[in-house]
């Protein structure tokens, strides 16, 4: 019997035993992190395709007060048709331990109603953080990965023409003062929390540096005593960054998603002896258009009407019985066995939760 794509997929993926990571690619330093920016600019030398003014006034508002800043006065009242500007919000985000003058990338992304920000040039914006200081200047010409046309009222168009990105478009001005280690700790963050890998982090780390050198604060948070000096401290945390550990397993779990009727289960889940009654009722309604035509000369319209079909379809309900399995290959094939789509599977793994068969947190989103 052939699987459905997604559960093969699950089964090839999560059906070995549990390997060492990493301590980087399970843990992360408390206080490295990114900061989100934000600034709010203008993009000319559309080709016609920016906004609509009289629809977005905050764009005519916007180049009144650019071209004041450049010396420029427009005289009151002067209803500026714009087709070449388009307002825009930059976003990007700085790295941790950014310095002054490194660039970074930026997305630019329209806010009006510009069919287009191809070929456009970013002019001067800052970047600001959630304390509103200015962290970097973005500047620049927009790379558009999409193109589009239109005439006498068709339009094609290929990916998404109102946002665009500048590779290193931006450039920090300020960095962001952190103090790693500096009070003599760290704190490495799990992102999964989970008490037995936060156990064997800490193993890890004492058997490499000597006893009592980290401790677990809860299931995520280990604290690590680190060296005085800045070289030395980067040199440990490098060590600690590259120790294998292997994660404990996780706890059985099945992610449904109703919109899409995705289902995707850990390799921890089980089923006890259960008995599954499965059927499908499918309704099929078809529509097929009938046109009358008038007499010819007897000034009659044509008429047209719909008749309908309507079929109900209903598949013979089987009871199947699912016998308790220990892995998640025997999990697939008892739910294959009875002929469930994965949308089917929506409704019969919550109702196996229900009645206590699937030992497994089953979570809806």
């Amino acid at each position: 019997m052939n699987f459905p794509r997604l559960f093969l997929l699950g089964t090839l993926l999560l059906s070995g035993l549990a390997h060492a990571e990493r301590i980087k690619d399970i843990a992360s330093i408390q206080g490295v992190r990114i900061n989100q920016l934000v600034g709010y600019g203008l993009v000319v030398g559309l080709d016609g395709t920016g906004d609509q003014t009289t629809q977005t006034p905050f764009t005519t508002q916007s180049i009144v007060a650019m071209l004041a800043q450049m010396g420029i006065n427009m005289p009151p009242g002067v209803n500026m048709q714009l087709k070449n500007v388009a307002a825009v919000l930059v976003t990007s985000e700085l790295p941790p331990f950014s310095q002054a003058g490194q660039t970074i990338d930026i997305t630019v992304s329209s806010i009006g109603n510009a069919k287009s920000l191809r070929g456009g040039t970013l002019v001067m914006t800052p970047l600001k953080g959630a304390d509103n200081q200015i962290y970097a200047m973005a500047q620049g010409s927009m790379v558009v990965s999409g193109a589009g046309a239109s005439a006498n009222g068709s339009q094609v168009q290929i990916n998404h023409l109102s946002v665009g990105r500048i590779p290193a478009g931006a450039t920090v001005e300020r960095s962001v003062n952190s103090a790693l280690g500096e009070s003599g700790t760290i704190n490495l963050e799990l992102r999964q929390s989970d008490f037995t890998t936060a156990s064997r982090v800490v193993d890890a780390v004492n058997t490499r540096f000597g006893k009592d050198t980290a401790r677990a604060i809860n299931g995520r948070v280990i604290e690590v005593r680190t060296p005085v000096g800045a070289s030395d401290r980067v040199t440990f945390l490098g060590v600690i960054e590259s120790l294998d550990v292997s994660p404990a397993q996780a706890m059985a779990k099945v992610i449904i998603n109703a919109r899409t009727g995705s289902v995707v289960m850990n390799r921890s889940v089980t089923l006890d002896n259960s008995a599954v009654s499965h059927g499908n009722l499918s309704v099929v309604i078809s529509s097929e258009p009938i046109i009358s035509q008038p007499a010819p000369f007897s000034k009659g319209e044509t008429v047209v009407t719909a008749q309908s079909q309507i079929e109900i379809r209903q598949q013979p309900g089987e009871i199947m019985l699912l016998r308790n399995s220990a892995s998640l290959a025997d999990v697939v094939k008892a739910l294959n066995s009875i002929g469930a789509t994965p949308q089917d599977l929506l409704a019969i793994l919550q109702a196996l939760k229900a009645s206590g068969a699937l030992r497994a947190e089953l979570e809806v989103i």
